[in-house]
């Protein structure tokens, strides 16, 4: 069976660059959290994190990094997953739960009140560093001169 996983990798994807406690206050605010069970509780560890000089040179180990994983599942049967980096718990949990509701008919409100205020926040942010970014730009020409 050939899944199309790209909707849930970028909604993952927006929630794990989330600043911290944001999730949990967007899900707060747009419904109430349903019952779950934890298939895995939230958990403290550490991955490698790795990077290429340049962009384009080999990979190296750049060093590690903390994350806070867990797996959980709903009282309907959808499962959720979290990875996020840090050391939060409650952020996990509430990741997790967006994840397993995003399976079921409460994705829609979800889509609205939560991931798409993410997007517009990161969207936001991105421009306001690209546009600092490009304030600092310097154009270098040439000047030609007569005498050639």
């Amino acid at each position: 069976m050939n899944e199309d996983h790209a909707p849930r990798q970028r909604w993952l994807g927006l929630m794990a660059k989330a600043p911290a406690g944001r999730v949990a206050s967007l899900l707060d605010e747009a419904m109430t959290r349903p019952a779950f069970t934890w298939l895995r509780a939230p958990e403290v560890g550490s991955t490698m994190v790795r990077a290429r000089a340049g962009a384009t040179g080999g990979p190296f180990n750049l060093g590690e990094v903390t994350v806070t994983r867990c797996a959980l599942t709903l009282a309907t049967g959808e499962v959720g997953h979290a990875y996020i980096q840090g050391r939060s718990k409650a952020d996990a949990e509430a990741v997790a739960v967006v994840d397993a509701l995003m399976q079921t008919s409460k994705a829609a409100t979800l889509q609205a009140q939560v991931l798409d205020l993410l997007d517009a926040e990161q969207t936001a942010k991105r421009n306001a560093r690209a546009a600092k970014a490009a304030a600092t730009k310097v154009d270098f020409f040439t000047m030609v001169r007569g005498e050639d």
